[in-house]
């Protein structure tokens, strides 16, 4: 019975005042779940510190822009339109459209606009209601079919600008019902942008490199980068002009200018 009271025991006074108590290895267990959560405890507070602020330090840091510019000329033009008729009968005023499509397809092309330069981007059919007035009670109007309005609408690409003047006058005698965003850009756009791109980084690389012998420190690593909008600035220069040097009176006067591709970055270094 002592045996048993020994190894039951844990010291508590029920212990002391019967001998054992029925929870005594509980009592152990509990005593060393507290003493390695104290442990952990104090390990973390002496060593966790000491982490976080060899991780969370500040450090040293430099910021420098760089700006790259391209000055390029543009070697096509592109140009949207569209076609519209409207009939009561749909197919019809389908008809009329494909019709007049094909002559204007006929006409680019004899101007030099290769077929896969030509592209439909829309194609729409609305139908068109008026509403009729009731002049008597109860007032109710209604709405009565007018007809169908069938539009088709293309953009194409230009790729010889001595051309452009007359394409753009010739598309005004072929019934195009509007013509809009005539624009003068480089074929490899996005080429040239990395090029201005590249030109910026240099430049922020030798800002960095003067900064920091100023300075007095070295240049460790990049920590952070950021880029500015790409923007084409456009520069009119010239107009269209026959072998002889006079104005072409019977085409649209077409200035191509100059576009200017420019980068802006922005470079943060961390310095020692």
């Amino acid at each position: 019975m002592e045996e048993k009271n020994n190894e039951m025991g844990c010291g508590c006074k029920m212990c002391q005042k019967f001998g054992w108590c029925p929870a005594g290895k509980w009592h152990k267990i509990i005593k060393i779940i507290i003493l390695i959560i104290i442990v952990i405890f104090v390990g973390k507070m002496i060593c966790g510190d000491r982490y976080y602020d060899r991780n969370n330090i500040q450090k040293d840091t430099i910021v420098v822009s760089g700006k790259g510019e391209l000055a390029v000329k543009p070697d096509i033009a592109t140009v949207s339109f569209s076609v519209m008729e409207e009939n009561m009968d749909v197919s019809k005023a389908s008809d009329a459209v494909n019709t007049k499509i094909a002559k204007i397809v006929e006409s680019l092309k004899s101007n030099g606009v290769d077929e896969k330069d030509i592209k439909t981007t829309g194609y729409n059919i609305y139908p068109r209601y008026d509403y009729t007035s009731v002049q008597t009670y109860p007032y109710n109007g209604k709405q009565v079919l007018a007809g169908y309005d069938v539009t088709q609408s293309i953009s194409i690409k230009i790729r010889d600008l001595t051309k452009a003047g007359k394409i753009v006058s010739d598309l005004g005698t072929l019934g195009v019902t509007d013509m809009s965003g005539l624009n003068f850009t480089e074929d490899k756009y996005d080429d040239l942008v990395l090029q201005a791109r590249d030109q910026a980084i240099a430049d922020a690389r030798v800002q960095a490199t003067k900064l920091a012998k100023a300075l007095g420190v070295r240049l460790v690593k990049i920590v952070s980068y950021s880029e500015g909008g790409n923007y084409p600035v456009y520069y009119s220069k010239a107009v269209s002009m026959d072998s002889a040097g006079s104005v072409r009176s019977s085409e649209a006067v077409l200035p191509t200018g100059e576009n200017k591709i420019t980068s802006n970055i922005s470079i943060t270094y961390e310095i020692k």
